[in-house]
């Protein structure tokens, strides 16, 4: 890589507890995996529900939880990532370490992979509609972890996810990531729909925070100067 090329935005890492062992490798402007990442990750896709390949990306998912890879599916897809991520976690017990700890995982490998906060959009905001669904997200990659997520979900369970656990997996990835999150269904009958049309906002909305902005390359897109703690 010459001076002149931006820095490849990816990360690879495995995160392991007694509750749940993470594997996950993120490209967040899609393309190759890291070299590091984990050759089991690479091993993975073909037979994987949440699985899916173009020219642009590389996606597959697999954390044992139908559900929630389909809703990080989309969140990749829509992202423009690739990202590959396996976890076997303890869902014996029930879902709550596994979707937990996967959104944790994933916050801390887009934060390493955004590296330094600079010359980017910083802010994004979008609407997504799925079908009666309506959700709107907003991002601000502000070092400022906080989210709020309303989703007005009425279902116990969509699939095998506990309804309460999608919430909170916005707030654990807002956290781990480290940005200010926002995200809202406005209106929808159907819980899948405003459960999808959420996470499609949300994907929408970080690409645009997440976009570089040409000539304002090495600028904190701050008034304080500054976005670290």
């Amino acid at each position: 890589m010459t001076s002149s090329e931006p820095a490849t935005r990816w990360a690879a890492f495995a995160r392991d507890t007694n509750e749940t062992k993470i594997q996950i490798a993120i490209n967040i402007d899609g393309g190759a995996f890291p070299p590091e990442t984990d050759s089991r990750l690479l091993a993975t896709g073909a037979g994987d529900h949440a699985a899916q390949a173009s020219k642009s990306q590389t996606i597959s998912i697999n954390t044992g939880i139908g559900f929630l890879d389909h809703m990080l599916h989309a969140l990749a897809k829509h992202a423009g990532w690739s990202l590959a991520l396996a976890c076997k976690g303890d869902l014996h017990i029930d879902d709550h370490h596994t979707a937990e700890d996967v959104c944790i995982a994933l916050g801390s490998a887009f934060a390493l992979a955004l590296g330094a906060p600079t010359g980017l959009a910083r802010y994004g905001h979008a609407y997504c509609p799925l079908d009666e669904a309506l959700s709107r997200a907003v991002v601000d990659l502000s070092n400022r972890p906080y989210c709020v997520a309303d989703l007005g979900l009425r279902r116990e369970r969509i699939g095998d996810l506990s309804a309460e656990m999608i919430p909170h997996c916005f707030q654990s990835f807002a956290g781990a990531a480290r940005v200010t999150l926002h995200v809202d269904c406005l209106r929808g009958d159907n819980d899948h729909h405003r459960a999808e049309s959420a996470f499609k906002a949300f994907a929408v909305a970080i690409r645009a925070a997440a976009t570089r902005v040409k000539g304002r390359e090495g600028e904190v897109p701050s008034t304080k100067g500054t976005l670290s703690v």
